[in-house]
């Protein structure tokens, strides 16, 4: 008995190192931890050099994801931002209930990358790690600081209007991402208010667009156990064990992060939507743990709506529209996750986010997460448009990538609680406003 008991977990793990993506970037995180001490100083094995020339030779993995993710950021976000705009599929029904829909979800979005930042300047997660060994090991040690600008009122209106890109190429070329992104939202609405034919063959090639970008995605995930075991052997051979405590804090900021934003969805559902708390999230939890296993919004959409319409009885009305829409442009978590992981980089680099720059990357993180693709590992694709903004080297991604898949699988549950909550919310709040029209019939 005590052998068979003991037999069967091999073959499991197994099954499950070759199957599942974050558990080969798990293992090969181990394994470059391992390979790391071995080549580092602490060890003394490995003379200096060739330890780096070997950590040089393990580092091309990551950069090859990285270049990967740089080529088709523009035309994945381009795609995904319109297409989710369209979705509602009419202009009427998007002025009925889809802007009171965008604007819960702006400012649940709003709520949540004011939960990050506060929780990301308090524990500063970044000043755990040796900011100069780590610049010295993604070899960008002479970096500029960028510099502060400060806040002055009479730029806002220059701002505004600068947000429209007068020549739109020039924009794709250049990657001005927030102006890309405010060009695809002033697209999307007008193809809603074409007639379908018109828009059609268009949305045809932009789905076909997001297809292949997602392809392309999918495929640099490939590397991804590659470049996590690279990338760790490489810092760890540098700066030893304290790179991982870093990384540690980080992962701890993120995930309070996203249980106090599972706080906020509960007072939504308390107080807004009148609904007991333990039946409801006893509800929830089958499209909760699937979405935590997915890390997919769009494979637990089927779920989630029949969750909302046959245990919450949410009316289909409200279910059918605000789930397929919150799956793309409903993404609380990933903004949280975002804000706290370029507040983690900034810190890491010592970089000193002024009062515009932080206006700057949060607008950039709302607009890019209502933008984000609802498919795995797209997180860490959109936070590299982030960084951009934010002045910080794109390369320093890769460090997240080791932990990402973990917090992608948390960070998509409470995505998934917030479109029920969502649901829940405009449930109630269309039951209320029907309740004078009942009345008056009555009347009559």
């Amino acid at each position: 008995m005590v052998i068979k008991s003991f037999k069967y977990p091999v073959p499991q793990i197994t099954y499950l190192v070759k199957k599942k993506l974050w558990a080969q970037v798990l293992v090969a995180l181990f394994c470059g931890l391992v390979l790391g001490l071995i080549l580092g100083p602490e060890v003394g094995i490995v003379e200096k050099s060739t330890a780096e020339v070997i950590t040089d030779w393990l580092a091309i993995p990551a950069n090859l994801f990285l270049k990967i993710i740089q080529m088709i950021i523009i035309p994945l976000i381009f795609a995904s931002i319109i297409r989710g705009i369209t979705s509602s599929g009419s202009l009427e029904h998007l002025q009925k209930i889809g802007l009171g829909v965008s604007l819960y979800f702006v400012i649940t979005t709003v709520i949540a990358l004011t939960i990050g930042i506060l929780l990301v300047t308090t524990i500063e997660p970044g000043n755990v790690i040796d900011s100069s060994l780590i610049r010295e090991s993604f070899g960008i040690a002479d970096m500029e600081p960028i510099e502060r600008t400060e806040f002055n009122i009479q730029d806002i209106p220059q701002g505004l209007v600068s947000l429209i890109p007068s020549n739109p190429l020039v924009s794709f070329m250049s990657g001005e991402m927030l102006s890309i992104i405010v060009f695809a939202l002033i697209v999307g609405v007008a193809m809603i208010a074409l007639p379908k034919q018109s828009s059609q063959p268009i949305l045809d090639l932009l789905e076909s667009i997001q297809k292949i970008t997602m392809k392309v995605v999918s495929w640099a995930m490939r590397l991804a156990p590659l470049a996590a075991f690279g990338l760790i052997a490489g810092i760890t051979s540098k700066i030893g064990i304290s790179a991982l405590v870093g990384i540690g804090a980080y992962m701890l900021t993120v995930v309070l992060g996203l249980f106090v934003m599972i706080f906020i969805y509960i007072l939504i559902i308390k107080f807004f939507a009148k609904r007991p708390l333990s039946s409801t999230f006893a509800m929830m939890r089958d499209a909760q743990l699937l979405a935590f296993s997915t890390s997919s919004s769009a494979a637990v959409m089927p779920l989630s709506i029949k969750t909302a319409e046959e245990k919450m009885k949410v009316k289909p009305k409200v279910s059918q529209f605000i789930i397929p829409l919150g799956a793309t442009i409903n993404m609380d978590g990933t903004a949280l996750y975002q804000i706290i992981a370029v507040f983690f980089l900034a810190q890491l680099f010592n970089i000193d986010l002024g009062f515009t720059t932080i206006l700057l990357i949060s607008l950039t993180a709302l607009a890019a997460s209502i933008g984000a693709p609802s498919a795995p590992g797209t997180g860490i694709v959109i936070l590299s448009t982030i960084l951009i903004a934010a002045g910080i080297p794109p390369v320093a991604v890769v460090l997240l990538l080791g932990v990402d898949r973990i917090l992608d699988m948390t960070r998509t549950m409470v995505n998934v609680t917030g479109d029920l909550t969502a649901c829940l919310f405009f449930d109630k709040r269309m039951k209320v406003d029907e309740l004078p029209e009942e009345k008056s019939q009555k009347e009559v």
